[in-house]
């Protein structure tokens, strides 16, 4: 279900917003729940090096057959939002793209995304997120009580990742919101697009 999702998701223009995401970035970059690498193709040449931790072993095999075309090096490894496999000031800058939503502890993620950055640097994110009208909200929460996290990966349509943003710590450069949908049956939800610093 996953991967056609994803398939649908890049086929309705969400890669416009992934090369949005990862402009400008240099260095050295950690990216969060990395998937099958639908980023990989959109890392700018000023990029040196990208390590992209996925939990999940059938997305991570992808993963890592995609980190061999991609336009900068790539490493694959095993890993959890978590625990990162990075040292502390590690890296120039994170990246989290429509992984927040299936985090199992938002805030452990974000303190782990500030503990591995360096002074200075920036995490992107790109996250759907919750609905600002009270019925909308209402019915992305009752899904997520309900069916949704176990029919979609874990994934909870109703978390407010900006807000998380800032109690974490993190100081919104820029945030970008808009709306967008998969394709049927999922409706237009919600995104935010963005960079932060610690």
């Amino acid at each position: 279900m996953y991967m056609g999702m994803v398939e649908r998701r890049n086929a309705l223009g969400e890669d416009e917003y992934r090369g949005k995401l990862l402009a400008g970035l240099t260095g050295r970059v950690i990216e969060l729940g990395a998937g099958p690498g639908n980023n990989f193709p959109f890392y700018p040449p000023t990029v040196e090096h990208v390590l992209a931790v996925e939990p999940e072993s059938l997305l991570r095999t992808e993963c890592a057959k995609n980190a061999a075309q991609a336009p900068v090096e790539v490493t694959v490894v095993d890993g959890v939002a978590g625990r990162l496999p990075a040292d502390e000031g590690s890296v120039d800058a994170a990246v989290a793209s429509l992984v927040l939503c299936s985090v199992p502890d938002q805030n452990r993620a974000l303190a782990e995304l500030r503990r591995v950055l360096r002074e200075g640097g920036e995490l992107r994110f790109y996250e759907h997120v919750i609905a600002h009208h009270p019925l909308a909200a209402m019915l992305q929460r009752f899904a997520d009580a309900t069916f949704w996290p176990r029919v979609a990966g874990g994934c909870h349509m109703g978390r407010d990742t900006r807000a998380a943003l800032q109690r974490a710590g993190f100081s919104l450069e820029w945030c970008e919101r808009f709306t967008f949908t998969p394709g049927p049956p999922v409706p237009p939800i919600p995104h935010i697009l963005g960079a932060a610093r610690p």
